[in-house]
């Protein structure tokens, strides 16, 4: 009989060290026989022989659990779902196992018994095996269903937490289990599945709640006065109670309002505790009263004080009494026992009667416009009014629209608090607002670096508030609001400083040679520093990167000429440059230097680089300077003047001289009069520009003859309008008004445009129709057509009423009136808003209909037929419209974003108001309020929005996909990886969100993965892998001299990482300090692990022998010692009479793998087997 036996790791120990129990002293060493060393492998019995204890080393071997398990069950012929027997194995049974054992990883025999019954066996491990044997009952075997009643409050018991207890009770039985839910008054449980299982459900269900019976549930109600007497100062008595009656009391805290007080546990414990509250809340029945004191309710939170700490004081001295206060009523209740109610009445009554002898309250009606200013930046204002007079100031919410402002503290500081608001209230009234146009260019200047100038501007004026605009409006309008005087001051300050600012802001560009710039710059920046600081100019000179030669000076222009001379200095100085000057007429000069420059350009690149330099546009010289190397100077010299004889035959020149204000006769309106004199002559009229000096010349230029024809025509024009008449006209008085209205802009605008003719209205009052026109006769003529023209339009225009309600007028008229601003520009309309009747609003407020026209509602535009009537369409186009859509109320949220930045992107890209509901209203609809294209654009953009979110949550949805895995918790390490690298390569291949147990967790092996379905199987399925490969393998301990570690371990541990990938294994080294220093621990599957072991034990042989061939004999060691006499054992079998040891050198005694060597005689071994 062949014998087999394991070897452990205590035997392993015993044999490399000898026994343990005998102790080696120097002077005598016990010698082990060969039977105690190496004993014998233990005989297997024969069948039915009864075998004692094993004896020797092996006893101490434990068995190994196993890991696979095998169930077999019955089920019977009457309970079988598919009993056709004629395709036994190839039907829908097996198709089922199939799939069964796919789906579980379990391995399923089925066979038939002679009742046709059908026996079941499955093998694999535990958890497979049972979810394998629930879907066989479900699928295989017909179904039965039970009911059980259980009371209702005993369904949470039977679930457990998170569902976990049924889900158990399911898989122990194999059955399906359904509890009705809470709201369901039915309380029956039905089961489904075998008889069987559905009788052990039944039993477990009923075990469940015969425990839960012994419990009970009672609930007191007593009014929320005495519950501080039934729990006690701090609590104690009600814990008290808790601990001698084993119940559970909950007490209501008092900001809930509820008066149940609710007792669980035993039913004994619970009638005990019972006993004792309704005995205390009879005791203090008795004794408790309720009393009532008066005071006025504004000093309700004073009486209260700075967090609650008057009346804390009293309760903590008096804490049987209750005290509650009424919002807006003047009297605050006490109540509890009769001594300490009347003592805490005194109290309270003394703090009233000192707060009414040292308080005092004003009430004052200021307009609700004003509040935000007497509030102030961030509240500055109205909090140094409550510091500095110790008040408080109650200003209502712009949602309350009332004015009333109230003021309450002590009697003197109410007082001049009351008058400081008043005043600044009036101060508010009187304020003025004025615009000043500042291009926005100067803004940054005037603003300074952090504020820093236009603090000292608004520390000058302290009463003025100066508004930017917003960089991104590009708007030149700088507003100044505050008191007249101090606003026209302020606007004279800042005129004066854009005055000096524009001054300052003077700029020319100089062409200096590149190769001359850093010596204009000197060492360290000394040149150019020195320069801008002696004429107070800022100088900016190209990149060394930029072909740009010219450099920019900025500043008055005084001070650049005189930079621009220093600098051109320092050129001459350094170079053999040459400076020419050549006369061309100035009249030439735009023809010479070419649209944008191109022909100067060319010029000077074609000459080497020569710099040309025109005088400046209008000063009337004629010297153009020419400066670079003597003879590109010249060579430029003399193709200017070949350009200009060029230019000078083809632009015959004359200039004539007439009155500026006849200028706009002869242009005529839109430039009809110039243009008709140009098509007839050919030649061009030059008019002069508003800045130049001489305003009286007017420049022909052309060829000769075409000039000296253009030059005649004009002469007779002029010569027209120098013959001066007056004229009169009648023009009906009504339309007067028009003419002379806005400071008379309508004449000023014919006297531009019609030679300066002056036209006389008569005075208010005379009744007249008759007005005078005095001028040049065309130009008389002219505006005399202009005003019948006028008189024709407004006779033709007619008054439109547009009735709109005046709650929208104000967004009608947009920002500054831009909106109707822009629709009288464009149609030629006026447009005149009713005034604003606050009674009426007030009335429409509170409900009243719009059924009858009202005045305030009435929008008045005047103008012609036709273009009123489209502005009255551009009007109502503007009238804003409110459309409900309709969005579920979970998504409210994610529409408004994180601080509301969802909905406020919405309303400014479609231009609308959006109303969300209040969270508390629970309601689906949406308000969009804004004109009806917008509207109707955001709603298509909220719609979109909302299918985008439901997208989400759908995604959401998929994804909150959760399975779970139990895994033995050793094997988490391995799965999670170093650093968490296996784990995190999981979750990112497929996608998923996987979760380990927290330390306190009481379910420490379940995994949670969570993700899209698919993918969290697949994830599971990779990690069940994972844990299947961890459980093949084994650990096994070993113990290697802890002197040659650090060799096997190696510099920074590089040896025994290349050792554990060649094997495959993990080893593990001790810890410094640890129990047993020399043990080893290696892990990985059995044949790795022996094949590790075997070459670590070589190691440390190799290791020991050189450290004691190196140490000698003389050592004093004692382990060098111990490993110098080998291992000696006694009674070996070489011992005996007539054998020797065996030589472990010799080829005979332990050959090589493969060789044949024929045996000479018996060893000591024993005869050697073939």
């Amino acid at each position: 009989m062949s014998s087999v036996a394991v070897l452990t790791q205590e035997s392993f120990a015993e044999h490399r060290s000898g026994l343990k129990d005998v102790e080696i002293t120097e002077d005598e060493a016990y010698i082990p026989t060969y039977l105690e060393a190496f004993p014998p492998l233990p005989d297997k019995g024969t069948p039915g022989e009864k075998t004692g204890e094993p004896a020797g080393a092996w006893c101490k071997i434990r068995p190994i659990k196993a890991s696979v398990i095998t169930q077999v069950f019955h089920v019977p012929l009457e309970e079988r779902r598919y009993k056709d027997n004629s395709q036994f194995g190839e039907g829908e049974e097996a198709k089922v196992c199939l799939d069964i054992m796919q789906k579980t990883g379990a391995h399923i025999e089925l066979s038939l018994a002679k009742d046709q019954g059908l026996s079941i066996m499955v093998t694999g491990k535990l958890d497979s095996v049972m979810k394998a044997r629930k879907e066989i009952v479900a699928r295989l075997q017909t179904q039965a269903s039970a009911t059980v009643l259980i009371p209702k409050e005993h369904h949470r018991f039977v679930i457990g937490k998170n569902g976990e207890k049924l889900q158990e009770l399911e898989l122990k039985t194999a059955t399906k289990i359904a509890i009705p839910r809470s709201d369901d008054p039915n309380a029956n449980i039905r089961i489904t599945g075998t008889k069987e299982g559905i009788e052990k459900a039944r039993h477990e269900i009923q075990l469940i709640s015969a425990e839960q019976d012994k419990r009970a549930v009672e609930r007191l109600s007593f009014e929320k006065a005495f519950h501080p007497f039934i729990a006690g100062a701090y609590n104690r008595l009600v814990q008290e109670l808790s601990q001698e009656t084993g119940a559970r009391i909950s007490i209501p805290p008092p900001s809930i309002p509820k008066d149940e007080i609710v007792i669980t546990g035993e039913k004994e414990a619970v009638a005990m505790a019972i006993a004792c509250i309704r005995a205390i809340y009879e005791e203090k029945a008795k004794s408790v009263i309720v009393v009532e004191v008066i005071a006025p309710a504004w000093l309700h939170r004073f009486i209260i004080g700075k967090k609650g700490q008057n009346i804390s004081r009293i309760t903590q001295q008096l804490p049987k009494v209750h005290i509650e206060f009424t919002d807006g009523e003047e009297r605050i209740s006490l109540e509890g026992p009769t001594e300490e109610v009347e003592q805490a009445q005194a109290q309270i009554q003394e703090i009233i009667k000192d707060l009414m002898a040292r308080m005092d309250y004003a009430e004052i009606n200021i307009d609700q416009r004003f509040h935000r200013h007497l509030i102030g930046k961030n509240g500055a204002n109205i909090n140094r009014i409550k510091e500095q007079y110790k008040v408080s100031v109650r200003i209502p919410q712009d949602s309350e629209r009332c004015g009333l402002v109230r003021i309450e503290g002590d009697p003197q500081g109410v007082q001049l608090a009351r008058k400081e608001l008043m005043d600044m209230a009036q101060r508010m009234e009187n304020e003025r607002t004025k615009d000043l146009i500042i291009e926005q260019r100067f803004h940054r200047t005037i603003i300074g670096q952090k504020g820093e100038k236009i603090k000292e501007v608004r520390d000058k004026f302290p009463e003025v508030i100066i508004i930017f605009p917003d960089q991104q409006q590009k708007s030149d309008i700088v507003q100044l609001r505050g008191p007249k005087n101090e606003v026209e001051k302020c606007a004279k300050f800042l005129q004066k400083l854009l005055a000096e600012l524009v001054e300052s802001s003077f700029s020319i560009s100089v062409p200096i040679h590149k190769q001359f710039h850093k010596n204009i710059i000197g060492k360290g920046g000394a040149n150019i520093k020195k320069i801008r600081e002696e004429t107070n100019t800022k100088i900016d000179l190209p990149t060394e990167n930029s072909n740009s030669e010219m450099i920019v000076i900025t500043g008055k222009k005084c001070s650049c000429e005189a930079a621009r001379d220093r600098i051109l200095a320092i050129q001459k100085e350094l170079a053999n440059l040459k400076e020419a000057e050549v006369s061309i007429p100035a009249k030439l000069h735009n023809s010479l230097i070419g649209s944008k420059g191109s022909l100067v350009r060319s010029v000077m690149e074609e000459c080497g680089g020569v710099h040309i330099h025109f005088p400046a546009e209008g000063s009337g010289l004629d010297k153009v300077t020419i400066r670079g190397p003597a003879e590109e100077v010249e060579r430029a010299r003399r193709q200017l003047l070949q350009l200009a004889e060029e230019k000078q035959v083809n632009n015959f020149s004359v200039e004539l001289q007439a009155k500026p204000e006849y200028h706009k006769f002869l242009i005529g309106r839109g430039g009809a009069n110039i243009r008709r004199v140009r098509d007839r002559t050919g030649a061009r009229i030059i008019f002069p520009s508003p800045d130049e000096p001489e305003q009286e010349h007017i420049t022909i230029m052309g060829k000769e003859e075409a000039v000296w024809l253009a030059q005649k025509e004009l002469e007779t024009l002029i010569k027209n309008l120098d013959d001066v008449i007056e004229d009169s006209m009648v023009v009906d008085p009504r339309h007067h008004r028009h003419f002379v209205c806005r400071r008379g802009q309508v004449l000023r605008e014919l006297a531009e445009e019609y030679g300066g003719v002056a036209v006389s209205f008569p005075r208010t009052g005379t009744h007249s129709d008759n007005i005078t026109l005095k001028g040049p006769r065309e130009c008389v003529d002219a505006a005399k057509k202009r005003i019948q023209e006028i008189v024709r339009d407004l006779e033709s225009q007619v008054n439109v009423e547009v009735l709109i309600p005046q709650r929208y007028h104000r967004a009608i008229m947009g920002p500054k009136g831009c909106k109707i601003q822009q629709i009288t520009r464009e149609h030629e309309v006026q447009i005149k808003f009713p005034d604003r009747d606050e009674s009426e609003a007030a009335s429409q407020e509170n409900g009243d209909t719009d059924l009858i026209p009202r005045k305030c509602d009435i929008i008045t535009v005047t103008g012609r037929a036709e273009k009123c009537e489209l502005a009255r369409a551009a009007l109502l186009a503007l009238v804003p419209v409110t459309i409900d859509v309709e969005v579920s109320y979970d998504l409210h949220r994610y529409i408004i974003g994180q601080k509301g930045a969802g909905i406020r992107k919405m309303m400014e890209d479609y231009e609308v108001n959006i109303w969300v509901p209040q969270p508390e209203q629970q309601s689906d609809i949406i308000k969009i309020t804004g004109q009806v294209a917008s509207v109707e654009r955001a709603k298509q953009g909220l719609l979109e929005r909302v299918k985008e979110l439901q997208a989400e949550q759908e995604d959401r949805v998929l994804r909150s996909y959760k399975v779970t895995l139990s895994v033995d918790p050793k094997y988490h390490p391995k799965i999670i990886g170093r650093k968490g690298a296996v784990i995190s390569q999981i979750r990112k291949d497929y996608d998923v969100n996987v979760q380990f147990p927290d330390k306190g967790d009481e379910q420490q092996d379940v995994i949670v993965i969570s993700g899209y379905e698919r993918n969290a199987n697949e994830a599971r399925a990779a990690i069940e892998q994972l844990v299947a490969a961890l459980q093949d393998m084994v650990s096994e301990d070993i113990r290697l001299d802890r002197r040659v570690h650090a060799r096997i371990i190696g510099a920074r541990g590089k040896a025994i990482r290349k050792l554990m990938e060649e094997f495959k294994v993990d080893i593990r080294f001790p810890q410094p300090g640890s129990e047993d220093p020399s043990k080893v621990t290696v892990t990985g599957l059995p044949e790795n692990v022996d094949n590790a072991i075997d070459h670590l034990l070589n190691l440390e042989e190799e290791y020991v022998s050189r450290e004691s061939t190196t140490m000698g004999t003389g050592g004093n060691d004692e382990d060098n010692k111990a490993l110098a006499k080998g291992f000696v054992v006694r009674d070996a079998p070489w011992n005996a009479q007539g054998n020797k040891a065996p030589d472990m050198s010799s080829a005979e005694e332990f050959p090589t793998f493969g060789s044949v060597i024929a045996p000479k005689k018996t060893s000591a071994w024993g005869p050697k087997k073939c």
